[in-house]
């Protein structure tokens, strides 16, 4: 079992004056199958690529100015399928200084110390070839085509949170659905009425916690002309609104506890009062909840009413913060940045994320969730020059709140069931097995994943090149 990137006939030229620098990375890459030219000058990077067609081109920054660019632009129109990367320092500060023509011509930047194992990967991406991770975007899971409308996903821990999705839709029982805020509740909410047999009817959303106290029980209800002072008019609240629908409860753990007893009255009876009237009106409307809160925890601090906790929690959705959802990022990201573009009437093709970029949105914590990760995508696609062709990690990185916070280490793997070892694998082939999963969880730091099965980094390489 082949566990190594294969990037067998790619050739790939790295200029850096420092060649001791990247000798590490050069050796691997070699291990790996790729023909490395090492130079030095600008002099002998035109001497070689006058003589071999170099697939990848790698040069330090200080070296690419005006002239340099002239170059590369002029190889690439011969060469098409080449591709052109830049090596900077650990800080990006010094590739804003670049002009945009610059920019135009960069595949993307290179941050030292440079990760050959990531290298490899994404190399592996660009040029098409099938990666050894095992990653895909193609999205076809019939799960997935079913709620992609409403609901856009590809990791295995959205999979099993929404596994359900269909039957609990079909069901017409209540739902509760927490989450942090900004995990996309309230959509998740629309996917189970629209794939409902109510999806012709109504839904109707409130925030428990965006009405004033004073108020909620008449918005909820309705009221009678005269029930109170300025009630002029008979009006119908959410419930009459959403009948024969969904009425959905956001941030119920806010509701007041006076009326959540009537809430949980109208569940069971499946009639109500308006304010001030003295006649029951029937109703038919699903309900479903949700909250950022743990409700239990509110039920024991007797913020919330226990028997209408577990009459809202019939049927319960828990919702992973994006910051476990590492697949999903980028597939999210550009889903928002082509909205974003539709609207401002960008012609296609629109500007694309460079790897690099979805490296950076991948360790970045997210606090804010879904909602977060939406409006900085909308706020760098308005902000994003017009002669943009791709989105490196500086025009990500001023609208990130918590930049400080991105993470060097390697991202956790999702939650799973584990790896799955069949009877009668040999045992070279289960150290393998081992071994890659190792370098996955790392994100190939080959360090880190040495500690992890508890061998020398040494070790480790005797392995992989074995």
């Amino acid at each position: 079992m082949n566990t190594k990137p294969n990037l067998q006939e790619i050739s790939v030229l790295i200029l850096e004056d420092d060649l001791s620098s990247v000798s590490s990375f050069q050796k691997d890459l070699k291990s790996f199958g790729a023909h490395v030219y090492p130079v030095r000058t600008m002099q002998d990077t035109v001497g070689l690529l006058s003589q071999e067609h170099v697939r990848i081109i790698i040069a330090a920054i200080r070296f690419v100015d005006e002239q340099f660019i002239a170059m590369i632009r002029d190889y690439k129109s011969q060469y098409p399928d080449s591709f052109f990367y830049v090596l900077t320092e650990p800080e990006y500060n010094e590739i804003e200084a670049t002009s945009e023509t610059v920019k135009q011509y960069v595949d993307d930047y290179l941050k030292k110390p440079l990760d050959s194992m990531r290298f490899a990967h994404m190399v592996e991406t660009n040029v098409g070839r099938p990666s050894s991770t095992g990653t895909s975007l193609t999205v076809a899971d019939p799960l997935v085509r079913k709620v992609k409308p409403y609901f856009i996903f590809r990791s295995s821990v959205m999979r099993s949170a929404l596994r359900n999705l269909p039957v609990i839709a079909a069901s017409g029982q209540t739902v509760l659905i927490t989450g942090e805020t900004g995990t996309g509740k309230e959509i998740v909410a629309r996917s189970i009425h629209v794939l409902s047999p109510r999806a012709s009817h109504p839904f109707i959303a409130v925030n428990c916690s965006a009405i004033p106290e004073s108020l909620i029980e008449a918005e909820l209800f309705g009221h009678e002309k005269g029930a109170f002072t300025g009630a002029a008019r008979m009006r119908k609240g959410k419930f009459e609104t959403a009948n024969y629908g969904t009425l959905f409860l956001d941030e119920i753990g806010d509701m007041p506890l006076n009326l959540q007893t009537r809430l949980l009255r109208v569940l069971e009876e499946g009639e109500m009062y308006r304010v001030g009237g003295e006649t029951s009106t029937p109703i038919d409307v699903r309900v479903i909840a949700a909250s950022h809160q743990d409700l239990k925890k509110s039920v024991e601090d007797g913020l919330f009413r226990q028997d209408l906790y577990y009459r809202l929690n019939i049927l319960r959705i828990h919702l992973p913060p994006l910051r476990e959802r590492i697949e999903d990022i980028s597939l999210l990201a550009v889903h928002f940045l082509e909205r974003a573009f539709g609207e401002m009437g960008w012609d296609e093709p629109h500007p694309s994320l460079s790897s690099e970029t979805i490296y950076v949105l991948e360790r970045y914590p997210w606090k804010g969730n879904i909602r977060e990760l939406r409006n900085i995508m909308t706020r760098v696609a308005t902000m994003l020059p017009r002669d943009t062709n791709k989105i490196f990690p500086f025009h990500i990185l001023p609208y990130l709140e918590d930049a400080e916070q991105i993470r060097d280490h390697p991202v956790p793997a999702e939650k799973g069931d584990g790896i799955h070892i069949p009877a009668g694998m040999k045992l070279k082939d289960v150290e393998a097995l081992l071994i890659r999963e190792a370098l996955r969880i790392t994100d190939g730091n080959r360090t880190q994943a040495a500690k992890l099965l508890g061998i020398s980094l040494r070790t480790l390489r005797r392995k992989l090149n074995t």
